[in-house]
């Protein structure tokens, strides 16, 4: 048996098998082979075992996704078929005696390197086919196979050193029961993506891929944050009684559907969701959210090689804003860079990509994606209570032109005698200390604010939320932070505005008080956390936070701020 404790990131106990994702070593070396027909039938087997993998993936996201996503390995499988670059690899075989691997890589790089020089879009395309195909078969010919979420076909605890947003894209629910990782924080995309999906999970543990073998037994605790490995027979037991009490909890929680947000003296709020994609519907849905606070967009972006058209965006944004019916829903146009890679973009490689080339600066430098989405968010919008939110906004008039935009395809498509509704709010994410100062002079211009807490506290404590080592400095409470939210929300309140909050601060059980008390309008967090903060502030008494706001904001430090909340308000 082996302890190991990481940060608790998504609520919830799980016992089960490990799944271990892990990346392989495909380094490939030259040599020459003896047995010809030997290295042949050893490229074959390779080859008819990614088409294998393949055909699997294929119908999975089919099942789960849709046929739109499943054209990617439909091409995918085109690649394996094709005798231009078969016969090539099999010619340096023959010809040369060069050993599989190498005469693939060589042969997929002369293909990459002609297709990437063209300008036709569709060949540049093929080019990212040929490079993750010929991955796939190189890993069988190393003995090293890929592993990626989407193999993942029975119920298991995911074991990963992190897990890119396009890893968390493929998760299935209903077989990935919970989530480790040796790496991250609560703010960590596959923090927020654990939540979102109601996964329970424990992150940066430092060392579980190492320390947990494939098909281990499980026990992951993310209340505590806390990994037991080969657990014995009473602590099985023990932790199945823990999640029979989870379950009755979440019986309890369920008599608050279809009851009001409303704290016990009457000050009624939104309580929203996160989501991801259209996928997360049913969460939203099984926890009673009054509206979708944040659609991550850029969901639709990855895990794929080209852009996604205006068509499928279209299909996604229509299908969530007719599924929500009249409750709002505010869709974020993409917001990449960062830690948000689309490798079929070429962004530049950048010293501090957080504060560099990413969300509206990218959008308004390349506005040909970007009237593509907002033409795609202007035809949805006439199906349901559309919001449109610009991220990463810093000045005025990054959200003037962004909003110029707008208006332009708005008109375009009137034109075009396409509908478009005529009421849709537009506003701003306001996670740079920079807009949150001036928020009296954007409150004149937007429509609504949605605070971003994840990087607002990063910004404002020049702490790296992905960075460990700095993790102690990463703190929500702390009272800087709360005066620059104060700071919008009565900004927003003065021009009759109204102020969300997507950060995962938003359902937060010690800053729910804090943010109740300030006169935050809307809370939006993960789905699974709804009907928890609802019996919260439904348990809160909101005058005699606001008595005691002034207090708060005068406390000098986090555990200040922190240990008062939890002495007057967390019961």
């Amino acid at each position: 048996m082996t302890d190991l404790r990481g940060i608790g990131a998504s609520k919830g106990i799980q016992i089960g098998k490990a799944f271990v994702l892990q990346s392989p070593n495909l380094s490939v070396k030259e040599y020459k082979v003896n047995d010809i027909d030997e290295e042949l039938v050893r490229f074959e087997e390779s080859i008819n075992h990614a088409v294998n993998d393949l055909e699997k993936i294929k119908d999975h996201v089919e099942k789960e996704i849709g046929e739109e996503h499943a054209k990617i390995f439909s091409a995918h499988l085109l690649v394996l078929q094709d005798p231009e670059l078969l016969n090539t690899v099999k010619d340096k075989i023959k010809l040369e005696q060069m050993n599989a691997e190498k005469a693939l890589q060589d042969s997929a790089n002369q293909f990459i390197t002609i297709f990437e020089s063209m300008d036709n879009e569709y060949m540049k395309e093929r080019a990212a086919d040929i490079r993750d195909v010929s991955k796939r078969v190189i890993s069988y010919l190393l003995g090293e196979p890929l592993v990626t979420t989407s193999d993942i076909t029975d119920e298991v605890i995911l074991i990963a050193h992190d897990l890119l947003p396009s890893d968390t894209a493929q998760l299935n629910r209903n077989y990935t029961k919970g989530i480790i990782t040796d790496i991250g924080g609560r703010t960590s995309h596959s923090a927020i993506m654990s939540r979102s999906m109601g996964i329970p999970s424990v992150v940066g543990t430092t060392n579980a891929t190492e320390t947990i073998k494939a098909g281990t037994t499980v026990i992951l605790d993310g209340q505590n944050g806390t990994v037991i490995v080969e657990p014995s027979e009473e602590e099985i037991e023990y932790f199945k009684g823990k999640m029979e009490e989870e379950q009755e909890r979440e019986e309890q929680l369920k008599q608050l559907i279809n009851q009001p947000s409303v704290s016990s003296d009457g000050h009624q709020v939104e309580l929203a969701a996160n989501i991801g994609s259209p996928k997360d519907l049913d969460t939203v849905l099984e926890n009673d959210a009054e509206g979708v606070g944040l659609f991550r967009t850029e969901f639709l972006y990855m895990d794929r090689d080209r852009l996604p058209t205006e068509e499928e965006q279209f299909e996604a944004y229509k299908e969530v804003l007719s599924t929500l019916d009249d409750k709002p829903v505010v869709i974020r146009t993409l917001d990449v860079g960062g830690d948000k890679d689309l490798p079929y973009l070429n962004l530049p490689e950048e010293l501090n990509p957080f504060l560099g080339f990413r969300a509206i600066r990218l959008c308004l430098e390349r506005d040909d994606i970007f009237r593509v989405q907002l033409r795609a968010l202007l035809r949805a919008s006439v199906y349901g209570n559309l919001k449109v939110m610009f991220p990463m906004v810093a000045t005025l008039e990054e959200f003037r032109e962004a909003k110029k935009i707008l208006l332009e395809e708005k008109e375009n498509l009137l034109a075009e005698e396409i509908a478009v509704n005529e009421d849709i709010e537009v506003g701003i994410m306001v996670e740079i200390p920079s807009t949150a100062v001036l928020a009296d002079q954007f409150a004149k211009e937007v429509d609504f604010f949605s605070i971003g807490t994840n990087d607002l506290i990063q910004y404002t404590l020049a702490a790296d939320r992905m960075n460990e080592n700095v993790s102690h400095l990463y703190q929500p409470y702390h009272p800087a932070v709360l005066r620059l939210i104060k700071q919008v929300i009565d900004a927003a309140h003065e021009e009759n505005k109204w102020t969300g909050m997507c950060g995962e601060m938003a359902g937060d059980e010690v800053a729910i008080p804090i943010l109740l008390g300030l006169g935050l309008d809307e809370f939006s967090m993960s789905a699974s956390t709804i009907l928890e903060a609802r019996h919260q502030i439904r348990n809160l008494n909101y005058e005699e936070i606001d008595r005691t706001v002034e207090d708060i904001l005068n406390k000098r430090t986090n555990n200040e701020v922190e240990s008062y909340i939890n002495k007057h308000f967390i019961k």
